[in-house]
Order: C-alpha cells, then structure tokens, then sequence
C-alpha cells in the first residue's frame, strides 16, 4: 500500500470512504451521517483542509480498485497549540482487515509530531462503536469529552491521549469543556451539597457524578432514592436531564425524551483486523 497527501479532485472517493465507514462502524443516523459528510468531507471543506497549514491529510491506496479508485482510506489530523490531534481516521469496509488503519494512525501520528506537535491525541465520535478499542490498542486513554454540533444535533467525542501525560488538552478541547461543565447536569439543583433532579411525580433523587455510562449525545448518570447512593433509582440523562431512562434485557439505556442512547460496547465484538 502507498499512502500520501490527497489531491482535490479525489474529494468524492474520500467522501464515499467515509460515508461507507461511517454507516458500516458508527451507531448513527443516516441524517446525522449526511450532516458529518456534508460538512466536513464535501469538495469544498476537503479543498480548504488541503489549503490549511494546520491541517494534514493522507490516503492509502491499494493494488484493489473499487470503483475505478483505489483510495481505501482516510486519516485527518491538525496542529492545535502544542498539540498534535488525529480528528479523523476512516477504512472502507471493502479493505479492512489488512492493517490500513494501523497504518493511516501512525503515519498521522508521526507527521504531526514531524511538524512540532510536542503531544498528540485522538478525537473519536462516541457513537463509533469500532474506534474505542482502536485507539486503546495503541495504549491511549479517554481523557475528556468535546461536543460537536451535527444538523442542529449535539454530538460527543471522546479525546484520548497517553496514559502518562498531565498536561491540558488542545485549546478547543479545553473551550468545549468549559462549556459543557455549565450544561453538563441540565434540571438539576445542589441540595445540601448533592447533586439531585426531581422527577414527574416530585420526588428527589441523588445523581451520582462519578457513575456514568456513555451516550450517543451526553453520558447517563446512575441516580439513588438517597443521599448515601444506596438504594439505587435508575439513571439520569445528562442530554436533557430527564429521568425518564429505560434499560432492556441487553442493558442498553435510552432515554425516552431526547433518544440519546447507550449501548455497552462488547471487546468480545471487536475485531482484530481492523487494526
């Protein structure tokens, strides 16, 4: 395989990769699919990121065409601050299992820190549900939480970086963070120093902060009848702050007033060879 910086007129296939990724590997919508692609990987925004000096972007190509192409992958990264942050990284499912992602996340890596980045992290949508494991693989952690707007919808991504590392993240990681924490536990309030919502028939319950599973657009929180977080409730909905959350036989949360979702991402379901 070859992999190098992209040409303009290679925006479509670049497109078709990502779209095909993303509907094969991402618990997503199709809408909120067309609202990624539209506006990060249509001609235009492709154009302006080859133009960018603070961006970098690179594609494999294999011996297989597909399509009369033979672009089978995708990997975005950007220079932010000290910072090195790989934001995208897509293999079509037509050539996956041969160590193209591997590939694509060391090149990216190795460019960024070529260009002066004194750290580097990885972005990865939290309704990915391939990506995760990916990016543990390589020893990173989840270190923090950004919000993207996708057609008028919020969605998270989760920024991984090295385990040893103890510095702030990248400065629009940071912006983001500090937005969230003002929003971070909508309809709630603080009695006698616990975090507690009220649900429809007026009775209080206790959030526990430190007890969440993700979501596909913010984390659900295990709630408690009390303030000890004994006797457990149920969950909280960090996205709308409702409490109104249901849990099926599979242990998949969603809750009823906004749909964001939670399902429990099994290392027995992912594969090897995406890597």
């Amino acid at each position: 395989m070859e992999i190098r910086e992209p040409k303009p007129d290679e925006a479509e296939r670049i497109l078709e990769v990502v779209d095909s990724s993303m509907t094969s590997s991402f618990r997503l919508s199709p809408q909120q699919i067309d609202g990624i692609t539209d506006g990060q990987f249509a001609d235009e925004a492709i154009a302006e990121k080859i133009d960018d000096e603070d961006t970098q972007l690179h594609v494999v190509e294999t011996g297989e065409e597909i399509e009369g192409t033979i672009i089978a992958g995708f990997v975005e990264g950007r220079l932010e601050d000290e910072w090195g942050e790989v934001n995208w990284l897509f293999v079509d499912p037509e050539h996956r299992g041969k160590g193209i992602g591997t590939e694509l996340y060391e090149t990216a890596t190795e460019a960024l820190r070529d260009r002066g980045a004194d750290h580097v992290c990885v972005t990865v949508l939290e309704a990915n549900t391939e990506g995760h494991q990916f990016v543990e693989r390589f020893g990173l952690e989840h270190d923090g939480d950004r919000r993207i707007e996708v057609a008028g919808e919020s969605l998270v991504k989760y920024v991984y970086t090295d385990s040893d590392i103890d510095v702030e993240l990248p400065t629009e990681s940071r912006a983001d963070e500090s937005d969230a924490e003002t929003t971070e536990f909508p309809e709630t309030e603080t009695t006698d120093g616990h975090l507690t919502a009220t649900n429809d028939d007026g009775k209080t319950v206790y959030i526990a902060r430190d007890e969440e599973e993700s979501g596909t657009a913010a984390s659900f929180h295990v709630t408690y009848e009390d303030e000890a977080h004994e006797e457990q409730y149920g969950y909280y909905c960090a996205n709308c702050g409702s409490l109104d959350v249901s849990m099926d036989n599979m242990e998949r949360l969603e809750c009823r007033d906004c749909g964001n979702a939670h399902a429990e991402r099994s290392k027995e379901s992912y594969d090897d060879s995406h890597l």
